[in-house]
């Protein structure tokens, strides 16, 4: 339809406005979401906040009173802006201020306000290898999953930052190892004696940062011609040990007496006696006869 306006006439619309539409906050603060009437000729519009997290619509103020847990720690501030108190990382989402004012000709309006709740990283959880011999491969690990935004590592040996690109930093040009800041993992290609130390991780992002504590990784030198020896001593006493079995059982020491054996028989009856097991007893006794 078309929709004349008279010269001197002004549409009367209801039309809000914001002075911060994307605020940030750290956790446990407070925070106002600025919803501004701009222009309006009803004198009592109705006022509404909606949260929008994960494609769920939730109210938090509806009928003029605050919905939910938002009862307890949230108002509403000019008649239209929202001010939430104690925020929580679960406060991040999208919230839209919608008014509606049954007599302008416009009769409702919205404005969504993107609301970031940072939060401080926790201490990360490190990982170091104890001791690793020279010139082989060493992983250390570092994380944290409760920060928001993302955290960010970086590692440090003996208290002193480990550069993220060993090539632009000649104190590191001997290392070969790769950082990545984002996974947190510090990875050794081939570890030699100067990389022995004390590892600590540091994660960070905008609301601060959270340390691991200190762990000692030590790089020793493989004896290879200790461990050589080693070897041949114990092959050296496993011939030994089966020369001396094959010559025992050549002369005999292994071999199953008969007369041993004969030990664990009943003994032979001796000349003129002769064993009678009696009816009354059931037991066995012995009568002697002599033969004449």
């Amino acid at each position: 339809y078309l929709l004349f306006v008279f010269p001197g006439c002004r549409l009367l619309a209801v039309e809000l406005t914001s002075s911060n539409t994307k605020p940030v906050v750290q956790e446990f603060q407070s925070v106002e979401l600025s919803c501004i009437i701009k222009s309006t000729v009803t004198p009592d519009p109705r006022i509404e906040w909606k949260k929008i997290r994960d494609g769920e619509t939730s109210y938090v103020f509806f009928d003029n009173k605050m919905q939910g847990d938002f009862a307890t720690r949230a108002e509403i501030l000019s008649r239209t802006s929202l001010v939430i108190k104690n925020t929580t990382r679960m406060d991040t989402a999208t919230y839209r201020c919608e008014v509606a004012a049954p007599s302008d000709t416009k009769t409702i309006d919205e404005i969504n306000i993107q609301l970031t709740v940072q939060v401080k990283p926790m201490t990360p959880r490190c990982t170091v290898p104890k001791a690793v011999p020279v010139g082989k491969t060493a992983s250390l690990h570092c994380h944290e999953s409760e920060g928001y935004p993302k955290s960010t590592y970086s590692w440090y040996r003996n208290s002193e930052p480990l550069s993220p690109d060993t090539k632009t930093n000649a104190r590191f040009q001997n290392s070969s190892y790769t950082l990545n800041p984002t996974t947190g993992t510090l990875v050794f290609h081939a570890v030699h004696k100067g990389d022995t130390g004390r590892y600590s991780c540091i994660a960070t992002n905008d609301a601060g940062f959270a340390k691991c504590e200190e762990q000692e990784m030590e790089v020793y030198d493989l004896n290879i011609g200790g461990i050589i020896g080693g070897v041949l001593v114990v092959l050296a006493v496993l011939v030994l040990t089966t020369l001396g079995i094959c010559c025992a059982y050549r002369r005999g020491y292994f071999a199953n007496s008969k007369e041993s054996g004969e030990s664990y028989k009943t003994p032979a009856k001796p000349d003129g006696v002769n064993y009678i097991r009696t009816d009354d007893e059931g037991d066995f006794r012995h009568k002697s006869s002599f033969v004449i």
